[in-house]
């Protein structure tokens, strides 16, 4: 329940300066692969790889994608595409029309796609990718990135009094007066709602829907923000426009490095995960399953932690791996993964399209 600050010499944005300096991602417009075009040698030494770019691409091409072309051959090209690429998938599976060989998907749309949509990895056996955390591992991906929000705020606005530590917190406005975000989405913000009403992390799932719209009901009239996406809450933070906000962790360590007066809670934590994902049917599966390993190398997600990307591998938390202060941002460090909720993916491949009709009308009413 400890607030959290970046310490000073841990600095994202210094370290995303410096690699920046070592040149940006190679960029190309999608090219269309099918298994019947009889690749040339060359077209087959790419792999193409659809991210959800920004800072994530950057650090990805650095650190990852130019060290593995170096080390194999292969070039590997990533491609950004918005929120959750379920129906493209779908849709180059079904016609056997790739622009990715390889997407990196939440855990959310693994569900969503699993065997009849993607590519079994058969790496379970691999040394490296044995030692990644069971619980990010399925058949058909392979954990990389375990993301989190957490409740953030500023601490100017909180300066002599008790700050929020939990949701329940976030929703007492007359303890912790102050403006307030919120997403305008359910993913997260139901979990959120229920745990604010009294509602143990270990029986959020399966959600109490009416439970939680009443808990809605009563923040409601308090939120001066609704956020669409991640780079939003940042920006919210670093000028002031929100006092509390659920927010990535990542963009609050940012905004922290920034030096805006940020801090944030990991009490009631809610944690996703990214993953690699191999498309059923694509062309060069087997230099597919290479990056995964290469990727998944303990000393390669050491490297990506300076962007708050969480490792799936336990070993990069030691320290020959990461300085001991540096672990302690990230959501896989013992005492802060042990404060957190998994959001299951399984209950929101059953019913989010209905959470979601429901929550947009209840925006509206």
């Amino acid at each position: 329940m400890s607030d959290q600050k970046q310490p000073r010499n841990f600095s994202r944005r210094n370290t995303i300066k410096k690699m920046a300096a070592l040149g940006t991602a190679a960029l190309c417009a999608p090219f269309i692969i099918t298994p019947s075009r009889g690749l040339a040698k060359e077209r087959q030494q790419k792999i193409f790889i659809r991210t959800s770019g920004g800072y994530i691409q950057q650090a990805y091409a650095e650190i990852l994608f130019k060290p593995f072309y170096q080390a194999s051959g292969i070039e590997v090209i990533g491609i950004p595409s918005n929120a959750e690429p379920t129906a493209e998938v779908k849709a180059m599976v079904e016609t056997n029309t790739y622009n990715w060989h390889m997407a990196c998907l939440s855990h959310r749309a693994i569900q969503f796609l699993g065997q009849r949509y993607l590519e079994p990895h058969r790496l379970e056996q691999d040394p490296i990718i044995a030692t990644i955390m069971p619980q990010f591992m399925t058949p058909y991906s392979v954990g990389t990135n375990v993301f989190t929000i957490v409740l953030a705020y500023r601490t100017d606005a909180f300066k002599g009094r008790q700050a929020p530590k939990t949701w329940r917190d976030f929703w007492d406005v007359k303890n912790f007066p102050g403006r307030r975000g919120l997403r305008k989405s359910p993913f997260d913000t139901i979990e959120e709602a229920l745990m604010a009403d009294g509602v143990l992390p270990n029986a959020v799932y399966p959600c109490d829907l009416d439970r939680a719209f009443r808990s809605l009901d009563r923040i409601k009239p308090h939120i001066s923000v609704w956020y669409q996406n991640a780079p939003e809450t940042e920006q919210l933070l670093k000028s002031g426009e929100v006092d509390l906000i659920p927010a990535f962790t990542d963009r609050v360590l940012s905004a922290i490095d920034a030096g805006a007066p940020v801090a944030y809670s990991w009490d009631q934590h809610i944690y996703g995960y990214d993953n690699w994902t191999i498309l059923k049917g694509t062309p060069n599966a087997d230099a597919c399953r290479e990056f995964i390993k290469f990727a998944s190398h303990p000393k390669r997600q050491a490297l990506l932690a300076p962007y708050g990307i969480g490792p799936t591998q336990p070993e990069v938390l030691k320290p020959d791996y990461i300085d001991p202060k540096h672990a302690k941002l990230l959501a896989t460090y013992p005492d802060n993964f042990n404060q957190g909720l998994a959001s299951n993916g399984v209950y929101w491949m059953n019913n989010q399209s209905s959470v979601i009709e429901r929550y947009n009308h209840w925006l509206l009413d």
